[in-house]
């Protein structure tokens, strides 16, 4: 039985390691930071089932790392939520196959909204509709899923989670966020004190 646990692991990890490396990572951070930073934009994250809860937490992630984002439902976005876009504004579309019908629409509303609007596109399939439309595409290498039925998203939410991670840990170093930055976005709970604390020890040295 926990070998079963070990192999699962194994493919994960393995996945991890196989993520195509690429430049566009850094002109990915590049993009974000002119967006958001110098002209006071913000990230807009998208994306539909398990990839739309991973496009959440990669908003969230940002927020407290500070880069305003936001996570824009798809399908609300056709009745109305379109309307949280801004002209400065970077979107950030994950979708496994990039075929998602609500993602690829969405691409369309947003570009007739903003014509100028880019994106950056988390897919495992270069070749894919959405991938297409990318100004920066970031493939998840389409790593086989450790589900025993080969359906369910598993590794490859594993695999999008870890590249959202790479973008805001870059972005933070580019724009070196601190500790007392941290402290300021988060009050409460255990980060929030465990940064505080951060902060003024880093004041005293």
């Amino acid at each position: 039985m926990q070998e079963d646990i070990f192999e699962i692991l194994r493919k994960e990890a393995d996945a991890i390691l196989n993520i195509p490396v690429s430049d566009r990572y850094e002109k990915a951070v590049e993009l974000i930071i002119r967006q958001v930073v110098t002209k006071k934009g913000k990230l807009v994250t998208s994306g539909m089932g398990k990839a739309g809860q991973i496009a959440a937490n990669i908003a969230t992630t940002f927020c407290s790392t500070g880069i305003p984002a936001i996570f824009l439902h798809p399908s609300e976005a056709q009745h109305g939520d379109l309307g949280i876009l801004q002209p400065d504004d970077v979107m950030l579309l994950i979708s496994n196959s990039g075929k998602t019908r609500e993602i690829v629409e969405l691409v369309t509303l947003a570009r007739h909204l903003y014509a100028d609007i880019q994106f950056i596109v988390i897919t495992g399939h270069p070749e894919s509709p959405l991938a297409k439309e990318a100004d920066i595409f970031l493939a998840t290498g389409s790593p086989e899923e450790v589900c025993p039925l080969k359906l369910t998203p598993t590794t490859s939410t594993t695999v999008m989670t870890v590249i959202g991670d790479i973008l805001v840990v870059k972005t933070m170093k580019k724009t070196g966020f601190t500790g007392r930055d941290y402290a300021k976005r988060h009050h409460g709970g255990y980060l929030g004190i465990k940064s505080r604390k951060q902060s003024k020890s880093d004041e005293m040295q």
